[in-house]
């Protein structure tokens, strides 16, 4: 599906508008940098996106998303994602759906259907048939991508998230999301924010439920991020972890 590219939010019904498929008008655009920065242990950057129907000139959501990259075990690589929503009226309905909120989708050798790939879940299980709409604390999907070569990523949900552990949306042919509205909708307001985490680790080689065990509960432990402004810095703001408030 021409939709499904790499690592995306979307959502298929935004007050019943389609934000999932690739013929809706409805569009994701960001309106502005809010932060960027370098370091020895994370590199990190911040945006503003809105959500637009496609017709209303102004948008229907405010998303805040920090995204911060840091260097794993081996030549592994971490992706922590966290994402906060709020209306722009004063209140607003994502509906009911598998489909939504943050979705992965591998490279078609690591998925099952065309090639290799495994999906695996954070209790043990493997396959669609046994993970679809089941509970995880996480989710990896691993496979080949050269000969002889094995990588694959593991999709961490947070336990602050209020669906956590979620239940999945999975398939054998690539593609695996925590399912936020996946039993019932959830609505977004105006004046109180609406905050999600996850984190992706890209590694080598099969699944392995000890290390993700283990990241788990280092991610699990980890302060939430803060944009505020820069005290020192030519940029605007910065990105700072909760505990350093």
């Amino acid at each position: 599906h021409d939709h499904h590219r790499s690592i995306w939010f979307a959502h298929h019904k935004v007050l019943g508008i389609d934000f999932w498929s690739d013929t809706t008008d409805a569009i994701i655009r960001q309106e502005q940098w809010l932060a960027y920065q370098n370091g020895p242990d994370e590199a990190s950057m911040a945006v503003e996106l809105g959500w637009y129907d496609g017709h209303d000139p102004a948008p229907l959501l405010k998303q805040k998303l920090v995204t911060a990259i840091m260097p794993a075990d081996g030549d592994g690589v971490l992706v922590e994602i966290q994402t906060t929503f709020n209306s722009v009226a004063e209140s607003l309905e994502l509906g009911q759906t598998n489909f939504g909120l943050l979705a992965v989708r591998v490279a078609g050798s690591i998925s099952a259907v065309f090639g290799d790939g495994v999906l695996t879940g954070s209790n043990g299980l493997q396959t669609e048939t046994k993970l679809f709409e089941k509970t995880s604390a996480w989710m990896d999907y691993s496979g080949s991508v050269d000969t002889d070569v094995t990588e694959g990523v593991t999709y961490f949900d947070h336990p602050e998230n209020a669906t956590y552990p979620s239940k999945w949306h999975v398939r054998d042919d690539g593609w695996m999301g925590a399912s936020v509205c996946g039993d019932a909708p959830i609505i977004l307001y105006r004046d109180r924010p609406t905050t999600w985490r996850y984190m992706i680790h890209a590694h080598s080689g099969q699944a392995n439920k000890q290390i993700a065990d283990r990241l788990a509960e280092d991610f699990g432990r980890r302060p939430s991020f803060m944009i505020q402004p820069a005290k020192k810095s030519h940029h605007k703001n910065q990105i700072v972890r909760a505990s350093n408030e």
